[in-house]
């Protein structure tokens, strides 16, 4: 079974989180949650607390995918905190799946795993992600090589559909489950 870590900062964007870390589960992705604080509950950009699942530790590094959701005030801390650098760092270095949306990008960014790869991300940030080989800013999620990279709050589903491709999961069934196919969704 395919394992992957969510990290939980103070400020994270709540469908980014919620609905990517529900997803995974539904396909059967031994997932869960980490945070940066003793408290379980972590505040979200709108003000919600949401429990956690564990405090952030090497144990990370037993999972096969580490997934950093957005949130106006998230990245900063995430980019400040020497242990998730390395931790990206470790996980690209060993061809483990490396996953950001919406401002998670900024955070795989300054860890150095976008270079040479092509990415999409929030509307602008073509100017931001400047290491990846190409940006698809026509494309909602996009997975190159160990990376899985999509655009912002409208995107969890493409995202964690690109997840679980990514690690060797065919999302149809859960599409079908959810009607995605006949909503439009692609």
């Amino acid at each position: 079974m395919a394992r992957a870590a969510v990290l939980m900062v103070e400020g994270y964007e709540e469908s980014e989180t919620m609905q990517v870390v529900d997803l995974l589960r539904r396909a059967e992705v031994e997932t869960h949650t980490f945070r940066f604080q003793e408290d379980p509950f972590v505040r979200s950009m709108q003000g919600m607390f949401v429990k956690s699942d564990k405090v952030f530790s090497n144990e990370v590094r037993g999972y096969d995918a580490i997934i950093v959701p957005g949130g106006r005030t998230a990245a900063t801390p995430l980019i400040n905190n020497d242990q998730v650098m390395d931790t990206l760092r470790w996980f690209n270095e060993q061809g483990k799946l490396v996953c950001g949306m919406c401002s998670g990008t900024t955070v795989l960014e300054a860890a150095g795993v976008l270079a040479g790869k092509r990415v999409t991300g929030y509307t602008g940030y073509d100017q931001k992600l400047v290491s990846a080989r190409a940006f698809a800013a026509d494309e909602v999620a996009v997975w190159d090589k160990n990376v899985v990279t999509s655009q912002g709050p409208a995107t969890p589903y493409p995202f964690a559909f690109k997840i679980m491709e990514a690690l060797g999961i065919d999302p149809s069934f859960i599409k079908g489950r959810l009607l995605y196919a006949k909503a439009g969704g692609r």
